[in-house]
């Protein structure tokens, strides 16, 4: 059972960067895209203004083992699949969602565009001319070891160096949005998005991929369930049917009234008796 919730909510899911290729369009156009694993998500939590102090619903999204949550971790997801990332988005209040609910790449559309937010590579420590794009000093004669310097940083008056001062220091790492990215194409069977352009992050790295308003399709629980229980279903009928499989043992000369020695198995020769 599927129920089309209409809002004026924003759409969300998470998902991972699988890396980046290329498809056609239907008129020859090369399109450079990136590939996204997102969802199946679940709705492990429904925050409210009243309750938080904040209207957002928490997602999760990923498989995880139950040893690796705590047990706060495990009964904050207590009665819902085990699950490796979670991340709230904000809504209005009246968004229609339940805790349980999951949902796929089925709620996005070709051409819809969408926002990515993930975090950037993390580059460690660079200088000014890699980190703030300094132009860096002269090449000419009399500037030995001055190309790249970060050169003066500031007058000595107020014995001290004023903050946001950019110079050389930690580069990458952060959170980065991208805004007005558009969807190329959609594959359900395999839960990927083929987003235009680059998105923040590495292979792997976690995204949160939302649009401003649209419809979610929520596929409910009880579906799930019973998804799953035809699985578990086909899996035990498998074993069964590989049990059921027995080897059927060699016959043994005894028992066909052969009275000839052996030894290991292997009936003697006349010589060897």
């Amino acid at each position: 059972m599927v129920r089309d919730r209409d809002n004026d909510n924003m759409k969300f899911i998470l998902g991972t960067k699988l890396g980046m290729t290329q498809i056609f369009r239907e008129d020859g156009a090369v399109v450079p895209v990136t590939r996204v694993k997102a969802g199946p998500c679940v709705v492990a939590r429904i925050k409210t203004a009243a309750k938080d102090g904040v209207n957002a619903v928490q997602l999760g999204f990923g498989d995880q083992k139950q040893f690796r949550l705590t047990k706060a971790q495990q009964g904050h997801l207590k009665d819902l699949t085990f699950v490796r990332f979670i991340r709230d988005f904000r809504s209005n209040g009246e968004n229609g969602l339940n805790r349980g609910d999951i949902f796929t790449v089925k709620i996005f559309e070709p051409g819809e565009k969408v926002q990515v937010v993930g975090r950037s590579k993390g580059k460690g420590f660079q200088g000014v001319v890699k980190r703030h794009h300094f132009r860096g000093g002269p090449a000419s004669h009399g500037h030995k070891d001055n190309l790249r310097m970060p050169g003066s940083i500031g007058a000595t008056a107020p014995q001290r160096v004023f903050k946001g001062k950019r110079m050389a220091g930690h580069m990458g790492d952060e959170r980065v949005t991208v805004k007005n990215l558009e969807i190329v194409d959609i594959k359900p069977e395999d839960n990927e998005l083929l987003i235009k352009g680059a998105v923040p992050g590495a292979r792997g790295g976690l995204l949160l991929i939302s649009t401003d308003a649209g419809s979610m399709e929520i596929v409910s629980k009880e579906e799930e369930s019973a998804v799953e229980e035809q699985k578990e279903a086909a899996q035990e009928t498998k074993v069964d049917e590989e049990k059921k499989e027995e080897i059927v043992p060699a016959a043994s000369p005894v028992a066909n009234g052969d009275t000839t020695p052996l030894r290991g198995g292997i009936p003697l020769t006349a010589g060897e008796i």
